[in-house]
Protein backbone atom coordinates (compact mmCIF):
# COMPACT_ATOMS: atom_id res chain seq x y z
CA UNK A 1 0.00 0.00 0.00
CA UNK A 2 1.18 3.51 -0.69
CA UNK A 3 0.38 6.45 1.30
CA UNK A 4 0.78 9.88 0.92
CA UNK A 5 0.25 13.45 2.82
CA UNK A 6 -3.46 13.56 2.02
CA UNK A 7 -4.45 10.50 3.80
CA UNK A 8 -3.44 9.71 7.39
CA UNK A 9 -2.86 6.12 8.19
CA UNK A 10 -4.37 4.69 11.06
CA UNK A 11 -2.66 1.11 12.38
CA UNK A 12 -4.95 -1.84 14.70
CA UNK A 13 -3.37 -4.86 16.80
CA UNK A 14 -4.75 -7.63 14.20
CA UNK A 15 -3.50 -10.34 16.02
CA UNK A 16 -6.88 -11.64 17.91
CA UNK A 17 -8.65 -10.46 14.28
CA UNK A 18 -6.77 -13.49 12.49
CA UNK A 19 -6.40 -16.22 15.19
CA UNK A 20 -10.35 -15.91 17.17
CA UNK A 21 -13.38 -17.06 15.91
CA UNK A 22 -15.12 -15.42 18.98
CA UNK A 23 -14.73 -12.67 22.02
CA UNK A 24 -12.02 -10.66 20.92
CA UNK A 25 -11.56 -11.42 17.42
CA UNK A 26 -15.26 -10.62 16.89
CA UNK A 27 -14.70 -7.36 18.21
CA UNK A 28 -12.26 -6.39 15.96
CA UNK A 29 -13.57 -7.53 13.03
CA UNK A 30 -16.99 -5.72 13.44
CA UNK A 31 -15.06 -2.75 14.67
CA UNK A 32 -12.92 -2.58 12.14
CA UNK A 33 -15.38 -3.32 9.19
CA UNK A 34 -17.29 -0.83 10.90
CA UNK A 35 -14.73 2.18 10.63
CA UNK A 36 -13.53 1.60 6.89
CA UNK A 37 -16.98 1.37 5.30
CA UNK A 38 -18.10 4.68 7.35
CA UNK A 39 -14.43 7.13 6.67
CA UNK A 40 -14.75 6.93 3.21
CA UNK A 41 -11.57 7.81 1.64
CA UNK A 42 -10.49 9.75 4.86
CA UNK A 43 -8.00 7.09 6.03
CA UNK A 44 -6.02 4.54 4.81
CA UNK A 45 -5.96 1.55 7.34
CA UNK A 46 -2.92 -1.26 8.30
CA UNK A 47 -3.77 -4.35 10.29
CA UNK A 48 -0.81 -5.62 12.11
CA UNK A 49 -0.44 -9.31 13.19
CA UNK A 50 2.18 -11.71 14.16
CA UNK A 51 1.15 -13.95 11.39
CA UNK A 52 -1.64 -14.35 8.56
CA UNK A 53 -3.49 -16.71 11.31
CA UNK A 54 -6.49 -18.11 9.95
CA UNK A 55 -7.10 -17.57 6.56
CA UNK A 56 -11.32 -17.67 7.07
CA UNK A 57 -11.10 -15.24 9.83
CA UNK A 58 -8.62 -12.62 8.03
CA UNK A 59 -10.91 -12.93 4.98
CA UNK A 60 -13.83 -11.45 6.89
CA UNK A 61 -12.25 -8.17 6.79
CA UNK A 62 -13.20 -6.62 4.05
CA UNK A 63 -10.00 -5.79 1.83
CA UNK A 64 -9.77 -3.15 -0.52
CA UNK A 65 -7.22 -0.33 -1.33
CA UNK A 66 -7.76 1.55 1.78
CA UNK A 67 -7.00 -1.46 3.65
CA UNK A 68 -3.52 -4.03 4.42
CA UNK A 69 -2.43 -6.25 6.37
CA UNK A 70 1.33 -6.39 7.47
CA UNK A 71 2.97 -9.26 9.24
CA UNK A 72 6.87 -9.23 10.47
CA UNK A 73 8.20 -11.16 7.33
CA UNK A 74 11.43 -11.49 8.78
CA UNK A 75 10.81 -12.71 12.54
CA UNK A 76 11.17 -16.88 11.75
CA UNK A 77 10.23 -17.76 15.42
CA UNK A 78 7.37 -17.43 17.77
CA UNK A 79 8.91 -15.41 19.93
CA UNK A 80 10.50 -13.27 17.60
CA UNK A 81 7.20 -12.44 15.95
CA UNK A 82 5.98 -11.86 20.15
CA UNK A 83 9.14 -9.15 20.62
CA UNK A 84 8.15 -7.78 17.51
CA UNK A 85 4.97 -7.07 18.72
CA UNK A 86 5.53 -6.08 22.10
CA UNK A 87 8.13 -3.35 21.21
CA UNK A 88 9.79 -3.58 17.75
CA UNK A 89 6.74 -3.02 16.20
CA UNK A 90 6.59 0.62 16.74
CA UNK A 91 9.74 1.05 14.61
CA UNK A 92 7.67 -0.42 11.63
CA UNK A 93 4.27 1.77 12.62
CA UNK A 94 6.84 4.54 12.27
CA UNK A 95 8.00 3.34 8.71
CA UNK A 96 4.59 2.79 7.36
CA UNK A 97 3.69 6.78 8.37
CA UNK A 98 0.83 5.42 10.77
CA UNK A 99 -0.21 8.35 13.02
CA UNK A 100 -2.59 6.36 15.81
CA UNK A 101 -2.44 3.03 16.61
CA UNK A 102 -5.44 1.25 18.38
CA UNK A 103 -5.11 -1.58 20.78
CA UNK A 104 -7.66 -3.99 20.05
CA UNK A 105 -7.52 -6.55 22.71
CA UNK A 106 -5.97 -4.37 26.03
CA UNK A 107 -2.63 -3.66 24.67
CA UNK A 108 -0.57 -1.41 23.40
CA UNK A 109 3.53 -1.35 21.99
CA UNK A 110 6.42 -0.67 24.50
CA UNK A 111 7.53 2.89 23.15
CA UNK A 112 4.60 4.07 21.45
CA UNK A 113 4.08 6.87 23.14
CA UNK A 114 7.59 7.79 22.75
CA UNK A 115 7.52 7.90 18.81
CA UNK A 116 4.54 10.32 18.86
CA UNK A 117 2.45 7.99 17.74
CA UNK A 118 -1.00 8.20 19.54
CA UNK A 119 -2.51 5.28 21.07
CA UNK A 120 -5.48 4.08 21.81
CA UNK A 121 -6.85 0.77 23.78
CA UNK A 122 -9.85 -0.92 24.10
CA UNK A 123 -9.80 -2.74 27.70
CA UNK A 124 -12.54 -5.59 27.56
CA UNK A 125 -12.02 -6.93 30.88
CA UNK A 126 -9.72 -6.83 34.70
CA UNK A 127 -10.71 -10.83 35.40
CA UNK A 128 -7.21 -11.51 35.46
CA UNK A 129 -7.02 -8.66 38.75
CA UNK A 130 -10.20 -9.44 39.97
CA UNK A 131 -10.50 -13.18 39.57
CA UNK A 132 -6.93 -14.04 39.16
CA UNK A 133 -7.98 -17.62 40.56
CA UNK A 134 -9.22 -18.44 36.98
CA UNK A 135 -5.53 -18.11 35.31
CA UNK A 136 -2.54 -19.60 35.26
CA UNK A 137 -0.20 -17.81 38.43
CA UNK A 138 2.38 -16.08 36.06
CA UNK A 139 -0.38 -15.74 33.20
CA UNK A 140 -1.88 -13.68 35.41
CA UNK A 141 1.21 -11.67 36.45
CA UNK A 142 1.96 -11.26 32.71
CA UNK A 143 -1.25 -9.81 31.72
CA UNK A 144 -1.31 -7.10 34.88
CA UNK A 145 2.06 -5.98 33.91
CA UNK A 146 1.06 -5.49 30.37
CA UNK A 147 -2.51 -3.99 31.95
CA UNK A 148 -0.24 -1.35 33.79
CA UNK A 149 2.46 -0.43 30.97
CA UNK A 150 -0.68 -0.07 28.77
CA UNK A 151 -1.91 2.57 30.59
CA UNK A 152 0.75 4.07 30.03
CA UNK A 153 1.44 3.84 26.95
CA UNK A 154 -2.25 5.45 26.05
CA UNK A 155 -3.33 8.51 25.49
CA UNK A 156 -6.72 6.95 25.65
CA UNK A 157 -8.75 4.16 26.81
CA UNK A 158 -12.25 2.26 25.59
CA UNK A 159 -14.10 0.59 28.20
CA UNK A 160 -16.50 -2.04 26.95
CA UNK A 161 -18.64 -1.26 29.72
CA UNK A 162 -19.09 0.96 33.14
CA UNK A 163 -17.89 -2.21 34.88
CA UNK A 164 -14.65 -2.49 32.91
CA UNK A 165 -13.85 1.39 34.05
CA UNK A 166 -14.58 0.74 37.64
CA UNK A 167 -12.15 -2.07 37.30
CA UNK A 168 -9.61 -0.06 35.31
CA UNK A 169 -10.13 2.88 37.86
CA UNK A 170 -9.19 0.80 40.65
CA UNK A 171 -6.15 -1.93 39.46
CA UNK A 172 -4.56 1.12 37.16
CA UNK A 173 -5.57 4.10 38.99
CA UNK A 174 -5.99 5.98 35.90
CA UNK A 175 -7.73 9.31 35.69
CA UNK A 176 -11.60 8.60 34.87
CA UNK A 177 -11.20 11.56 32.35
CA UNK A 178 -9.09 9.46 30.03
CA UNK A 179 -11.29 6.55 29.95
CA UNK A 180 -13.88 6.40 27.94
CA UNK A 181 -17.27 4.11 27.59
CA UNK A 182 -17.94 2.94 24.45
CA UNK A 183 -19.84 -0.28 24.20
CA UNK A 184 -19.14 -3.27 22.01
CA UNK A 185 -21.16 -3.51 18.96
CA UNK A 186 -23.29 -6.45 17.66
CA UNK A 187 -22.99 -8.00 14.07
CA UNK A 188 -25.85 -7.16 11.97
CA UNK A 189 -26.16 -10.58 11.14
CA UNK A 190 -28.17 -11.36 14.62
CA UNK A 191 -30.94 -9.02 13.54
CA UNK A 192 -31.35 -10.98 9.98
CA UNK A 193 -34.26 -13.50 10.25
CA UNK A 194 -32.59 -17.59 9.19
CA UNK A 195 -34.63 -18.82 6.68
CA UNK A 196 -35.82 -21.92 7.53
CA UNK A 197 -34.02 -24.21 4.91
CA UNK A 198 -30.46 -22.52 6.69
CA UNK A 199 -32.31 -23.69 9.81
CA UNK A 200 -33.12 -27.02 8.90
CA UNK A 201 -29.60 -27.88 7.41
CA UNK A 202 -27.81 -26.47 11.06
CA UNK A 203 -30.44 -28.67 12.81
CA UNK A 204 -29.27 -31.58 10.69
CA UNK A 205 -25.54 -30.94 11.05
CA UNK A 206 -25.51 -30.77 14.82
CA UNK A 207 -28.11 -32.83 16.03
CA UNK A 208 -29.90 -29.99 17.52
CA UNK A 209 -32.98 -31.20 19.69
CA UNK A 210 -36.40 -29.92 18.74
CA UNK A 211 -36.46 -27.90 22.32
CA UNK A 212 -33.38 -26.56 23.75
CA UNK A 213 -31.22 -23.65 25.70
CA UNK A 214 -28.86 -22.35 24.60
CA UNK A 215 -25.79 -20.77 25.89
CA UNK A 216 -23.08 -19.92 24.02
CA UNK A 217 -19.25 -19.02 25.34
CA UNK A 218 -16.06 -20.70 26.25
CA UNK A 219 -16.52 -23.69 28.74
CA UNK A 220 -14.70 -22.43 31.23
CA UNK A 221 -14.95 -22.59 35.35
CA UNK A 222 -15.45 -18.75 35.14
CA UNK A 223 -18.68 -19.04 32.88
CA UNK A 224 -20.13 -21.14 35.48
CA UNK A 225 -22.14 -23.07 32.36
CA UNK A 226 -22.11 -26.28 35.29
CA UNK A 227 -25.19 -24.33 36.83
CA UNK A 228 -27.32 -24.33 33.86
CA UNK A 229 -26.78 -28.18 33.46
CA UNK A 230 -27.68 -28.91 37.52
CA UNK A 231 -30.73 -27.04 37.13
CA UNK A 232 -32.07 -29.30 33.83
CA UNK A 233 -33.42 -31.72 37.05
CA UNK A 234 -36.25 -29.01 37.35
CA UNK A 235 -37.11 -28.41 33.64
CA UNK A 236 -39.54 -30.53 31.88
CA UNK A 237 -37.40 -33.37 29.95
CA UNK A 238 -38.26 -32.68 26.37
CA UNK A 239 -35.88 -29.68 26.88
CA UNK A 240 -32.31 -29.95 26.30
CA UNK A 241 -29.61 -27.46 26.70
CA UNK A 242 -27.06 -26.87 24.38
CA UNK A 243 -23.59 -25.60 24.83
CA UNK A 244 -21.65 -23.85 22.02
CA UNK A 245 -17.80 -22.80 22.92
CA UNK A 246 -14.34 -23.81 22.99
CA UNK A 247 -13.07 -27.07 24.92
CA UNK A 248 -11.13 -26.83 28.30
CA UNK A 249 -10.54 -28.58 31.21
CA UNK A 250 -14.00 -27.42 33.03
CA UNK A 251 -15.90 -28.90 30.08
CA UNK A 252 -14.26 -32.85 31.02
CA UNK A 253 -16.00 -31.99 34.55
CA UNK A 254 -19.27 -30.76 33.21
CA UNK A 255 -19.43 -34.50 31.24
CA UNK A 256 -18.89 -35.95 34.14
CA UNK A 257 -21.50 -35.01 35.83
CA UNK A 258 -23.12 -35.19 33.14
CA UNK A 259 -22.48 -39.00 33.16
CA UNK A 260 -23.10 -39.48 36.51
CA UNK A 261 -26.77 -38.00 36.35
CA UNK A 262 -27.88 -39.47 33.28
CA UNK A 263 -28.21 -36.62 31.39
CA UNK A 264 -26.40 -37.71 28.11
CA UNK A 265 -29.75 -36.90 26.16
CA UNK A 266 -30.18 -33.65 27.32
CA UNK A 267 -26.98 -31.76 26.84
CA UNK A 268 -25.30 -31.77 24.06
CA UNK A 269 -21.92 -29.92 23.49
CA UNK A 270 -20.62 -28.18 19.91
CA UNK A 271 -17.21 -27.01 19.44
CA UNK A 272 -15.57 -25.30 16.75
CA UNK A 273 -19.19 -24.00 15.52
CA UNK A 274 -18.35 -22.11 12.52
CA UNK A 275 -20.00 -18.23 12.82
CA UNK A 276 -22.29 -17.87 10.05
CA UNK A 277 -24.21 -21.23 11.49
CA UNK A 278 -24.55 -19.40 14.78
CA UNK A 279 -27.36 -17.12 14.43
CA UNK A 280 -29.38 -19.69 13.45
CA UNK A 281 -28.68 -21.69 15.94
CA UNK A 282 -29.34 -18.53 18.46
CA UNK A 283 -32.73 -18.40 16.25
CA UNK A 284 -34.07 -22.01 16.91
CA UNK A 285 -33.88 -21.78 20.67
CA UNK A 286 -36.15 -21.43 23.21
CA UNK A 287 -34.07 -19.17 25.70
CA UNK A 288 -29.86 -18.12 26.20
CA UNK A 289 -28.54 -18.81 29.24
CA UNK A 290 -25.26 -16.87 30.52
CA UNK A 291 -24.52 -17.51 34.11
CA UNK A 292 -20.63 -16.05 34.48
CA UNK A 293 -19.35 -15.50 37.44
CA UNK A 294 -17.93 -12.32 35.73
CA UNK A 295 -17.65 -10.67 32.32
CA UNK A 296 -15.81 -7.68 31.06
CA UNK A 297 -19.66 -7.10 29.10
CA UNK A 298 -21.36 -10.37 27.80
CA UNK A 299 -21.50 -9.25 23.74
CA UNK A 300 -23.73 -13.23 23.77
CA UNK A 301 -26.42 -11.76 25.49
CA UNK A 302 -26.78 -9.34 23.34
CA UNK A 303 -26.07 -11.34 19.95
CA UNK A 304 -29.46 -13.15 22.06
CA UNK A 305 -31.71 -10.83 22.54
CA UNK A 306 -31.59 -9.22 18.56
CA UNK A 307 -32.40 -13.32 17.93
CA UNK A 308 -35.58 -12.87 19.86
CA UNK A 309 -34.52 -14.71 22.64
CA UNK A 310 -35.50 -14.22 26.63
CA UNK A 311 -32.37 -14.35 28.70
CA UNK A 312 -31.16 -15.67 32.16
CA UNK A 313 -28.03 -14.67 33.18
CA UNK A 314 -26.37 -14.07 36.73
CA UNK A 315 -25.98 -11.27 38.96
CA UNK A 316 -22.20 -9.83 40.27
CA UNK A 317 -20.77 -8.02 37.11
CA UNK A 318 -21.89 -5.96 34.06
CA UNK A 319 -24.44 -8.66 32.50
CA UNK A 320 -27.65 -6.66 34.09
CA UNK A 321 -25.54 -3.70 32.23
CA UNK A 322 -25.62 -5.99 29.04
CA UNK A 323 -29.45 -7.60 29.13
CA UNK A 324 -30.67 -4.38 31.20
CA UNK A 325 -33.80 -5.20 33.49
CA UNK A 326 -36.44 -7.09 31.08
CA UNK A 327 -33.93 -10.17 31.27
CA UNK A 328 -33.95 -12.94 34.46
CA UNK A 329 -30.89 -12.62 36.41
CA UNK A 330 -29.96 -15.29 39.90
CA UNK A 331 -27.32 -15.34 41.78
CA UNK A 332 -24.12 -17.86 40.27
CA UNK A 333 -24.56 -19.97 42.70
CA UNK A 334 -28.08 -20.59 42.96
CA UNK A 335 -29.50 -23.77 40.99
CA UNK A 336 -33.06 -23.60 42.18
CA UNK A 337 -32.89 -19.34 41.34
CA UNK A 338 -31.47 -20.37 37.58
CA UNK A 339 -34.35 -23.72 36.91
CA UNK A 340 -37.37 -20.95 38.10
CA UNK A 341 -35.72 -18.24 35.49
CA UNK A 342 -35.13 -20.83 33.05
CA UNK A 343 -38.98 -22.10 33.42
CA UNK A 344 -40.22 -18.61 33.53
CA UNK A 345 -38.37 -18.21 29.85
CA UNK A 346 -39.65 -20.77 27.74
CA UNK A 347 -42.11 -20.61 25.14
CA UNK A 348 -45.62 -19.84 26.68
CA UNK A 349 -45.10 -18.61 29.74
CA UNK A 350 -46.89 -14.86 30.71
CA UNK A 351 -44.84 -12.10 29.99
CA UNK A 352 -42.01 -13.70 28.25
CA UNK A 353 -43.10 -11.68 24.77
CA UNK A 354 -43.29 -8.43 26.49
CA UNK A 355 -39.70 -9.13 27.95
CA UNK A 356 -38.44 -9.71 24.56
CA UNK A 357 -39.52 -6.66 23.37
CA UNK A 358 -38.40 -4.54 25.62
CA UNK A 359 -35.24 -5.94 25.40
CA UNK A 360 -34.54 -5.27 22.11
CA UNK A 361 -35.22 -1.82 22.98
CA UNK A 362 -32.79 -1.59 25.20
CA UNK A 363 -30.08 -2.68 23.25
CA UNK A 364 -30.50 -0.49 20.54
CA UNK A 365 -28.21 1.49 22.52
CA UNK A 366 -25.16 -0.90 21.35
CA UNK A 367 -26.17 -0.52 17.67
CA UNK A 368 -22.89 -1.21 15.93
CA UNK A 369 -23.21 2.19 13.61
CA UNK A 370 -23.21 4.24 17.01
CA UNK A 371 -19.69 2.19 18.17
CA UNK A 372 -18.27 2.99 15.25
CA UNK A 373 -18.89 6.69 15.16
CA UNK A 374 -17.91 6.78 18.65
CA UNK A 375 -14.70 5.07 17.85
CA UNK A 376 -14.23 7.37 15.17
CA UNK A 377 -14.95 10.70 17.42
CA UNK A 378 -12.15 9.27 19.44
CA UNK A 379 -9.87 9.00 16.64
CA UNK A 380 -10.25 12.53 15.06
CA UNK A 381 -9.74 14.18 18.72
CA UNK A 382 -6.30 12.67 19.20
CA UNK A 383 -5.27 13.58 15.66
CA UNK A 384 -6.51 16.74 15.03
Amino acid sequence: MKTDDRHMVIGFDAKRIVRNATGLGNYGRTLVNGIVKECGDEFRFRLYAPDKGRDNLRGMIDEDRRVEFVYPEDRIFRFERDLWRIKDIVRTLKHDGVKLYHGLSGELPIGLKSSGIHGIVTIHDLIFMRFPQYYNWLDAKIYAMKFRKTCKEAEQIIAISECTKRDIIEFGHVDPDKIKVIYQGCDDCFKQTVDDEKKHKVRLLYGLPKRYILNVGSIEERKNVMLAVEALKDIDEDVSLVIVGKHTTYTNKVLDYVEKNDLQQRVLIINGLPFEDLPAVYQMAETFVYPSRYEGFGIPIIEAINCGLPVVACTGSCLEEAGGEDCLYVSPDDVKGMAEALNASLKGTEGRDERIARSKEYVKRFENDDTVMEVIKEYRQLIR
